[in-house]
């Protein structure tokens, strides 16, 4: 695939993380859509993939990796695996990634396909993503992939309490604001963004 895509879908409306760009560039997107779709796999737009989910807009999945400010230290944990594209980018920029997927079966499937692609500081859990993973807490970084009444608290909680970010998309159903909250100890700072529209994000603290 041409590199064009990178300068009209992610520069030409404002990303300019560099290490960004270039994991958005290196990591073969069309490996994570279904087969039938692969010829669309670089389109402006979310794909569907199995279970009623989806694999986000290029655009997205930058926006969002940008506003973690991710420096290749961090411990990340991530809410909705899906198809893995999004673990692979967080991969090529993080430390560590524990990303945590209630279908199974994307599970297995993501597994496979970080294996494939060489994302190997990427462990996929099946679980309920809202309650976070508490073992392996504190997290310099928490990225959610769903959209989201509220904060979850287990996630807040689970965040590290020096700086810690969560990222996630917060709203009604089909209308969220990507939010953006920093951890100080015990006191929590939220800024909105853009608008955007993700799947729901299901569980004891979602919907």
């Amino acid at each position: 695939m041409s590199a064009g895509w990178i300068d009209e879908q992610l520069t030409g409306r404002g990303i300019r993380d560099v290490r960004v760009l270039a994991a958005m560039a290196d990591v073969p997107r069309e490996q994570f859509v279904p087969e039938h779709l692969r010829s669309e796999a670089y389109a402006d737009r979310a794909l569907p993939i199995s279970c009623g989910q989806t694999i986000s807009q290029p655009y997205m999945v930058a926006a969002m990796t940008e506003a973690l400010r991710l420096t290749g230290s961090e411990r990340v944990l991530e809410i909705g695996t899906g198809s893995g594209y999004q673990t692979a980018i967080l991969a090529r920029l993080a430390r560590e990634v524990i990303s945590i997927e209630r279908w199974p079966e994307l599970a297995e499937v993501a597994r496979a396909t970080l294996a494939r692609v060489g994302a190997a500081n990427t462990e996929v859990l099946v679980g309920d993503g809202t309650l976070g993973h508490s073992p392996r807490a504190p997290y310099d970084r928490i990225l959610v992939t769903a959209g989201a009444p509220r904060a979850p608290e287990s996630l807040k909680e689970q965040l590290s309490r020096d700086g810690g970010v969560l990222v996630i998309p917060i709203g009604p159903a089909h209308h969220q604001k990507l939010t953006v909250i920093v951890r100080r100890d015990d006191s929590f700072s939220e800024s909105e963004s853009e608008s955007c529209v993700f799947v729901p994000l299901v569980g004891a603290e979602g919907w």
